[in-house]
């Protein structure tokens, strides 16, 4: 035995001191009585029956001896070895997708591995080190080598369960240090799946046969013409079954949407639904169905050309050949202003035109480029104030001559590039501009550029066309498409590239021009924010549903979509392994030193000892003599 505060030993110097109190106390006491006759002879009949009992005293002060004695042991809080009671525990809890699950009992899978490592915790020896490991979109060590029980059951309160699908290879790697270091490491796997055989480790099954319908390998298409096609397969794990579909389309019914289809066993079976809308955000595809785990029977499909549309505004007399364009490549929301209205705003004092992503003027000058957005200057025919570049006068063509395609392998370059063949690109008519700024010439004339772009005096991303399509052939080329299509990509890259992801990959958010801050909730209510400091950033998908990218763009606040669906390895209730697994070394007895130090015992031996003494107190207080 061994004391954790042994200076509370101390307190046994009261046991002499108490001793010489009562050997130098009064041994006599004053009492008042009644002076009767009677009571004198009852008095003289009492002493000589009864012998004065001095026991009553000797007893009082041993168990006050016995008081400070244990009182003293309490704070020295004494501590007994048990040799080889306590060992050290290694948990590894799959917390994958599909250990949400839910049982019979109401519970997850996960919440009942919880409960058995909570039962082993609290049935092990004092003296003990717990670890728990968690394996779910990637492998996580709840605490290490805790040492307090207490600690150890809140954290693993704590612990939450995964979505994703991840081996148990790094978790066992973790688990194998500490097998090296004591072989008599207490190692358990609590999981749903299935192994051959296990070696050194202890796995506990948490499976059992559920029924499980899911949708996997969804997508969609929408063509111009206003028809959304969603298809997919659907699955049921458990037994054959008759499986409800229903598509709804921005939250609302659609004719056609719904449908039964007849499904045999862990056989997936195509579905597909066609409907009319002229516009959609998102749609919704799910299974009607019941089951045990609600994870996987809902799908959302949000439309990312809606999803990545920024308002443009174009400055125009002759707009058609920007305009239809634009709505067939490009995800704009356009409006079309004259010159005459957007000059006279500009030059009025309290008038500012603001809150465009894309700002176009087609054969007009402003007097400065927009602060806010993208600029795309058209056939200037004056020097624009911030544009990067100086007007310089008209060069007129006795004929049509071609513009030569820049040579220049830049990666920039080659993107905006992408597609053109620009080798019979005919213009009579451009504008001589003098740079002073640094752009990307696509196309030139004689040397002087004639199709560049760059970022103007405000950071902005600027496309300058140095001629008026009206005077060049290309709106009838289908370079002319794939080109306005890399330039639009150029001045306003999607946020989003992809709005369907599976649970556990990484998803791409591109840092678009003006971004100030880009935050991120998830499905469950928590809230991150992503670095704005390079071009993309990526987003880990650890739960399954939809997280919401905000981003702020100058004044403008912007709102993007992504659904993670449950990883298609997660959704069988039973999953069957062949391969062996464990961790690899011969395992011997590694018991430590289990210790004892539970001091409920000695608060009841005070208080069972403060009532005797209170017993005897009152015995020989009031007993009449």
């Amino acid at each position: 035995m061994t004391f954790q505060y042994p200076l509370g030993l101390l307190g046994l110097i009261g046991i002499p001191i108490l001793i010489i109190v009562y050997i130098i106390k009064s041994k006599f006491t004053e009492q008042t009585v009644s002076a009767t006759y009677l009571w004198t002879l009852s008095e003289k009949f009492l002493k000589k029956k009864r012998k004065d009992n001095k026991l009553t005293g000797i007893i009082s002060l041993i168990l006050q001896i016995l008081a400070i004695a244990i009182i003293s042991l309490t704070i020295a809080h004494p501590v007994f070895t048990l040799p080889g009671a306590a060992h050290e525990y290694c948990f590894v809890l799959d917390s994958s997708g599909s250990m949400n699950i839910v049982s019979d009992e109401g519970k997850t899978r996960f919440e009942l591995g919880k409960e058995k490592i909570k039962e082993m915790i609290e049935g092990s020896a004092d003296g003990s080190y717990y670890t728990l490991i968690s394996v779910g979109s990637d492998t996580t060590t709840v605490f290490e080598r805790e040492d307090s029980k207490d600690e150890a059951l809140v954290l693993l309160g704590e612990a939450e369960p995964g979505y994703g699908s991840q081996s148990f290879g790094e978790a066992l790697n973790r688990a194998q240090a500490y097998f090296e270091e004591n072989p008599g490491v207490c190692t358990y796997l609590l999981t749903d799946k299935a192994y051959s055989s296990t070696e050194n480790l202890e796995l506990i099954s948490l499976s059992d046969s559920r029924d499980n319908y899911a949708l996997s390998d969804v997508e969609y298409d929408y063509t111009v013409l206003g028809y959304l096609t969603v298809k997919g397969k659907a699955v049921s794990y458990e037994s054959d079954a008759t499986i409800s579909l229903k598509l709804t389309v921005d939250g609302a019914d659609v004719e056609n949407g719904t449908q039964e289809i007849s499904v045999s066993k862990t056989e997936p079976k195509d579905f597909s639904f066609t409907v009319y809308t002229e516009k959609y955000s998102e749609a919704v595809v799910e299974i009607t169905n019941s089951d045990s785990l609600m994870l996987d029977n809902k799908n959302v499909l949000y439309n990312v050309k809606n999803e990545n549309a920024y308002k443009t505004l174009l400055v125009s007399q002759t707009p058609f050949f920007l305009k239809s364009v634009m709505e067939v490549v490009g995800s704009a929301d356009i409006t079309v202003m004259e010159p005459s209205e957007y000059t006279k705003l500009e030059e009025g004092k309290d008038s500012k035109i603001t809150g465009y992503g894309l700002y176009i003027f087609h054969s007009c000058n402003p007097k400065a480029v927009p602060t806010d957005g993208s600029v795309w200057l058209i056939n200037p025919t004056a020097s624009v104030e911030n544009s990067g570049f100086n007007y310089q006068g008209v060069i007129k063509l006795d004929k049509a001559e071609t513009l030569e395609k820049t040579k220049a392998s830049a990666s920039t370059v080659r993107q905006l590039l992408e597609n053109v063949g620009g080798n019979s690109i005919y213009i009579s008519k451009y504008s001589k501009l003098d740079t002073y700024r640094k752009f990307n010439t696509l196309f030139t004339h004689d040397g002087n550029p004639a199709i560049f772009t760059g970022m103007n005096t405000y950071g902005n991303r600027e496309v300058v066309f140095a001629f008026d399509l009206h005077n060049s052939d290309m709106p009838l080329l289908a370079d002319y498409v794939f080109l306005i299509k890399n330039l639009l990509d150029f001045s306003f890259p999607t946020v989003v590239d992809d709005a369907f992801y599976s649970c556990g990959q990484m998803a791409q958010i591109n840092v678009v021009p003006n971004c100030e801050s880009i935050r991120v909730d998830s499905p469950s209510g928590k809230i991150s924010h992503l670095s704005t400091a390079q071009a993309s950033s990526e987003l880990s998908l650890d739960e399954v549903g939809v997280y919401t990218v905000t981003v702020l763009i100058g004044d403008e606040q912007r709102e993007y979509h992504i659904y993670s669906a449950l990883a298609d390895a997660e959704k069988d209730p039973v999953t069957e392994a062949e391969e062996k697994i464990g961790l690899y070394g011969e395992a011997k007895e590694g018991g430590l030193d289990g210790i004892y130090d539970k001091l409920i015992i000695f608060f009841i031996c005070l208080a069972v000892i403060m009532v005797a003494d209170w017993m005897v107190y009152c015995y020989d207080k009031y007993q009449l003599r």
